[in-house]
């Protein structure tokens, strides 16, 4: 099984999702973390997956980012700010329990499938 952490506003995102459909036979669960914002545990578990800094899953150049003054923050702080702006994730994320990776570019996650 494969989960994508997705949102379907960005191409990015859509490119990847297309990519796992057409070349996984496993089955796919969506997760759109800006409905279903993701808790520290869950965090802490695909940031384990990714074997990344916090930073690494975060996308640096949004406007929450640097209102949020977070250039140099702690992990913890940059875990509990995943936590309260989920916008911040990087995307799409796609593990598949045991690995993750970020679809960036989107031809990443075909070592997953």
């Amino acid at each position: 099984m494969l989960t994508i952490y997705h949102n379907p506003r960005c191409s990015k995102s859509r490119q990847t999702l297309e990519l796992i459909q057409k070349n996984s036979n496993k089955e796919i669960t969506i997760v759109e973390y800006l409905k279903q914002p993701l808790n520290k545990n869950q965090i802490l578990n695909l940031l384990t997956q990714l074997n990344c800094k916090p930073v690494d899953m975060m996308r640096i150049k949004e406007v929450e980012f640097k209102a949020q003054e977070l250039a140099n923050a702690d992990d913890q702080q940059l875990i509990k700010a995943m936590i309260s702006t989920p916008k911040l994730i990087e995307r799409p994320i796609v593990s598949d329990g045991n690995k993750a990776v970020i679809g960036r570019p989107p031809e990443n996650v075909l070592a997953l499938c």
